[in-house]
């Protein structure tokens, strides 16, 4: 459904009217304020699937963003069961690619050392990829998978660093990890990987 904002049609309204049909699972573009937040987790806590959008950098700072919109840290914790966090970074044309050297400086933001670093790949440029030496698009995704020991954090009121460490200890790769697999993969470019991978990982 549209929101219409100039006839009262928004977010909140067609929320609360969806709970009353008692859906299985509900959809929310994005969750932009307080009213949205709150009847989302709501529905969450009272056994309904609930997807939504929200703008973070990353996926435990969720619950910071949500904390903003006056959501308490126990209901977060409990209404959550996953976050994916994603950036879109363009891929290699595979016909034009070929290995490059990267500075040292760049070997180090990446935490590698010249001996142990993989190959690095960009496009030349071709009539495939128009010259632009990139086709298509690759995702960089990263996935938060609620634990216990998360779940008591979240409730505590633990800040994003603290969550991304017990997220990365239960198995989470975050982002900068996940795009440098693609790199290694020959799928996408260090300059990519740095305009679109904005946090530490």
């Amino acid at each position: 459904m549209q929101t219409h904002s100039d006839i009262g049609l928004h977010f909140a309204r067609i929320l609360r009217a969806f709970l009353r049909q008692d859906p299985d699972v509900i959809l929310v573009g994005e969750t932009r304020d307080q009213e949205t937040a709150k009847i989302s987790v709501e529905a969450a806590l009272t056994g309904h699937l609930v997807f939504t959008t929200l703008h973070t950098n990353d996926g435990p700072s969720s619950f910071t963003r949500l904390q903003e919109m006056g959501v308490e840290p126990f209901l977060m914790a409990n209404s959550t069961i996953g976050i994916i966090a994603q950036r879109l970074a363009r891929r290699i044309c595979q016909n034009c690619k070929k290995q490059i050297e990267v500075d040292d400086t760049t070997l180090g933001y990446f935490g590698y050392v010249r001996d142990s670093a993989p190959k690095f790949f960009k496009g030349e440029g071709c009539e495939k990829c128009m010259n632009t030496g990139y086709k298509g698009r690759v995702g960089i995704y990263e996935l938060l998978a609620m634990s216990d020991e998360l779940k008591r954090a979240v409730a505590g009121g633990a800040n994003s660093d603290e969550i991304k460490v017990l997220a990365v200890k239960n198995g989470m790769k975050p982002l900068k990890q996940y795009a440098m697999i693609l790199m290694a993969e020959g799928l996408t470019t260090v300059e990519e990987v740095l305009s679109n991978v904005v946090v530490e990982g």
